[in-house]
């Protein structure tokens, strides 16, 4: 999601004319677009705001601009404008289409500080915002915006409003422009993508409207919530084979005590049922997941119930991550565990994740895969690299010609999730 509004952003600046440079003492515009999801991240964005101090000093005419979703927090834009007064512009998530009248204003007007957040639940979602794309082989198209879930260690819906869904006229049309343009792989972004709703479109009903769009090209979306996850989504990625076969469904905690106290509103018996339907229509389908450790009052029984759900239910990936309080969040006002309980939590869930990943690996070998070639490799010269429809990354000998093309690779080795192999 941030990826792709950072994408607008350089939309906006360069209908302004700028460009982009590597060398940030030589910039006459320095933007950070903000994410306040965890407590590190915010620490981490505020403490590269106040490295710039020395630069605005250097060059008094240096525009500094503040947006994204920390900027909604209650306060936050005079406690910015206070603590960093070398700012000149604050905006929120949902007025980002103010962000070239602001720099104007300050260009043509010399104004100092300008700040417009707001959250307002009729902001037009269809608004469109000019895309400078960056993601290679990928375009990300938003579906909707918001969430409407409250989980209660979550900020996003303070931050980002309730849930607005895109019109299906509007994606569909930058679907099709994307595919004219040769994009061969789409993703639909939303806080939860399960909750689309459009007059009379749910997402399975939009999803296999994408998929029937002429031209060769893979569909993927995030993210998925366990408590709106469909049947009819996996007949409609049964019935579609453009649309990857590769879900990312966030449990967050094998407990049901836990998953209660986070306010997820399923059980682990029923994600587990979600599990057992997709892997029984979607045959080899990859499955990945958010899971968290940590959560206020989790016990080691609670932590064995996550373990052996991941045991059970074997991600293809997982991303795990320490819970990180949030201030004006039901959790952070619960009584929370010691850091050294959770860093051995996340230490033991790392290496199971790894295990589990690397024992998948095996079941590649020998066979010939799809590839869309994304990049040249970074670390293997004279390689480019690709994922199968599941999502696994694959490394094989090649030139940077290949990118953005589909090939057929056969898997030859392994090493922890990574694949390797050749072109047939």
């Amino acid at each position: 999601m941030n990826v792709h509004e950072s994408e607008k952003i350089a939309g906006i600046f360069v209908e302004l004319g700028y460009s982009s440079t590597d060398k940030v003492e030589e910039a006459d515009l320095i933007l950070f677009n903000t994410c306040c999801i965890r407590d590190t991240a915010e620490k981490h964005i505020l403490g590269n705001i106040g490295d710039v101090k020395c630069l605005k000093k250097a060059n008094p005419n240096l525009i500094v601009a503040v947006v994204g979703c920390m900027t909604q927090q209650k306060g936050m834009a005079e406690n910015l404008k206070k603590k960093f007064p070398f700012i000149s512009v604050v905006l929120g998530t949902d007025n980002l289409s103010e962000l070239s009248s602001a720099i104007r204003s300050i260009e043509e007007k010399n104004k100092r500080f300008i700040a417009d957040v707001h959250d307002d639940p009729n902001v037009d979602v269809g608004c469109a915002l000019p895309i400078h794309r960056t993601s290679g082989t990928n375009a990300w198209v938003n579906i909707m915006y918001g969430c409407n879930n409250f989980c209660t260690y979550c900020i996003v819906p303070f931050v980002r409003g309730r849930e607005r869904s895109r019109s299906p006229k509007d994606v569909l049309a930058e679907v099709r422009s994307l595919i004219a343009q040769g994009y061969p792989e789409i993703t639909l972004l939303g806080q939860n993508v399960d909750s689309y709703r459009y007059e009379n479109y749910d997402f399975s009903a939009l999803l296999q409207e994408i998929a029937q769009i002429d031209g060769k090209f893979r569909l993927r979306f995030m993210t998925s919530h366990p408590k709106d996850f469909d049947s009819k989504v996996i007949d409609v990625i049964a019935s579609c084979p453009n649309i990857c076969n590769n879900i990312h469904l966030p449990v967050q905690s094998g407990s049901n005590r836990v998953l209660k106290l986070m306010n997820r509103r399923y059980t682990r018996e029923r994600y587990l049922e979600i599990i057992d339907e997709i892997r029984g229509k979607l045959p080899g389908v990859g499955i990945t997941s958010d899971i968290m450790t940590g959560f206020p009052t989790e016990t080691d029984e609670d932590f064995a119930d996550t373990v052996s759900l991941m045991e059970r239910v074997r991600f293809s990936n997982a991303f795990t991550f320490v819970y990180s309080p949030r201030k004006g969040t039901v959790a952070a006002e619960m009584e929370q565990l010691p850091a050294k309980v959770k860093q051995d939590r996340i230490t033991e869930l790392v290496r199971i994740q790894n295990r589990i990943s690397s024992e998948l690996s095996n079941v590649y070998l020998g066979k010939t895969e799809e590839i869309l070639t994304e990049d040249v490799s970074p670390k293997h010269e004279g390689c480019v690299c690709g994922r199968t429809e599941s999502g696994r990354l694959v490394t094989y000998p090649g030139q940077a010609d290949l990118v953005g093309k589909f090939v057929n690779v056969k898997i030859e080795s392994a090493r922890s999730s990574a694949l390797f192999g050749r072109i047939i």
